[in-house]
């Protein structure tokens, strides 16, 4: 099958956050199952000359954006099997940041879903299926279908749209929009384009995919409900016959403790020994006091109120006193910031924090780690947990998306579970499940090394689900139901009596 994903991220070439890992893991998968893998990105500056100098130009075109006329070029290259679309305009992409705060966003991002329709007569691709990730190509199937379908050779081309986080949508004012894309005035009604007075790139993409995806089975039913839903729940209640949850995999590869290159020591399932000494690694390079008996908690993302680190500052106090070390990776809100730089001098030796996106730091937290804490507020998905797990270090979640998927809590009648959970967004729920972390590591070893075990041998990889998006591209070119006909019922007969 010849497929094209469009997305703004992708791992190894440019990376924010978890878009990227999929994007990246995913599309050599389905390559390597035979089909024809393309994925088109923006060329942004942030992207190295290890990845540029490797790049072949493939052609240049000009796209009419309303009144503009401005330059595309494409790019290539090709890595594991996938030959890699690169979109250039240095007004747009050449920026020192990835996504901004607004401004033109619009326009930037517009630009990025016309030119991939436009360029794909120019690289001689006609895929059956585009694939979109996120509100960044999101245009694209709407596009597709309002400007192009009418054309031959966009007549066949079917459409999938992933959700990886319904929080961002691309919301700008319709009159933007409109002058960057030429979408007339009959297509802003609440039933295509328009949402709550704004254009919205995410929802033209849930009104004009042809299939919707999402990143976990959990995630797929909560963003049908008011409180997940964004506002855009009941659109997606009106398409839930055409909304599927595909778990997501991780780089099984990348994430491998018997081969990772950034840690102390490797290790495995049979042979945990070398877990000890990347958790003594860890402490002497954050500064930690060295003492193996001390369980650390630790946590790998972006430092936001999604990530439930609201629940940890209500309760920090509480948690140093269980005699744990706590160790943090990650940017984002400033509170935050402020929250870990003061606890990391008010428990000198027991906190560390790290503002910055340090991939092989990362790897020795997940290795060096004992509990994993994901107390999210929501998570589509979520890969830390599972490579917490990958590396035997015991995660403790909120029951929520795919958190609720891949962590089950610790069943002590059964012996069921992989992990530690609470249900209520509530501090205490999370600081009492903490407390009971914290009793099995140090009172009940076995069970605890039962936990490590269990995560270990878990299957991440990408294979079952690229069978899953695999099967759903299929069902893209399956015949549409028919509605059952209604048979007309003779009226019963009115007797009247006179």
């Amino acid at each position: 099958m010849k497929i094209l994903f469009a997305a703004s991220e992708a791992v190894p070439f440019v990376k924010t956050g978890g878009l990227a890992d999929v994007v990246g893991a995913l599309a050599p998968v389905l390559a390597g199952e035979g089909n024809d893998v393309r994925v088109v990105l923006p060329l942004f500056s942030a992207i190295s000359r290890e990845w540029t100098n490797q790049m072949t130009h493939v052609c240049d075109f000009e796209v009419q954006l309303g009144w503009r006329r401005q330059y595309c070029g494409v790019e290539a290259l090709k890595k594991d099997g996938v030959t890699w679309y690169f979109i250039d305009n240095k007004y747009y992409f050449g920026r020192p940041y990835i996504y901004g705060m607004g401004g033109d966003e619009y326009e930037r991002f517009g630009f990025f879903c016309r030119s991939i329709l436009n360029m794909l007569p120019l690289i001689d691709f006609q895929p059956e299926v585009i694939h979109a990730h996120d509100w960044q190509s999101g245009m694209v199937p709407a596009l597709l279908k309002i400007q192009y379908a009418h054309l031959p050779f966009y007549s066949g081309i079917r459409t999938i749209f992933t959700i990886h986080n319904l929080q961002y949508q691309g919301i700008f004012g319709i009159r933007e929009v409109q002058d960057v894309l030429g979408l007339g005035d009959s297509l802003w009604t609440d039933d295509k384009l328009e949402c709550y007075g704004c254009a919205n790139f995410m929802k033209a993409a849930l009104v004009y995919s042809d299939l919707i995806t999402t990143v976990s089975p959990s995630y797929s039913e909560e963003i049908q409900t008011a409180y997940y839903g964004e506002r855009l729940d009941g659109l997606l209640r009106a398409r839930k016959k055409e909304l599927f949850g595909v778990l997501n995999g991780i780089d099984i590869e990348d994430y491998n403790p018997e081969k990772d290159p950034h840690i102390a020591a490797n290790y495995s399932v049979d042979h945990m020994e070398g877990k000890a000494a990347c958790k003594k690694a860890l402490q002497e390079k954050l500064g930690l006091v060295q003492d193996s008996s001390v369980p650390i908690i630790g946590m790998v993302g972006r430092l936001s109120n999604q990530k439930g680190l609201d629940l940890v500052d209500y309760v920090i106090a509480d948690i140093m006193r269980q005699g744990v070390q706590f160790v943090i990776l990650g940017m984002g809100e400033g509170r935050y910031f402020n929250l870990f730089s003061w606890a990391e001098g008010e428990y000198k030796g027991r906190v560390a924090a790290r503002f910055t996106m340090d991939h092989a730091l990362a790897h020795q937290i997940y290795a060096g780690t004992d509990i994993f804490l994901m107390p999210s507020q929501f998570e589509p998905c979520g890969l830390s947990q599972m490579i917490a797990m990958r590396y035997g270090t015991v995660p403790l979640v909120r029951e929520t998306g795919g958190l609720r998927d891949t962590v089950l809590s610790f069943n002590e009648a059964t012996r069921e579970g992989n992990g530690f959970s609470f249900f209520n967004y509530n501090a205490h729920d999370m600081l009492h499940t903490i407390e009971r972390a914290v009793d099995f590591y140090r009172n009940k070893p076995e069970t605890w090394k039962l936990l490590q075990q269990r995560g270990m041998s878990g299957d991440y990889s990408w294979t079952h689900s690229a069978g899953e998006y695999m099967r759903l591209y299929a069902k893209l070119f399956e015949p549409a139901e028919s509605e059952p006909e209604t048979v007309q019922e003779e009226p019963n007969p009115v007797v009247v009596d006179i």
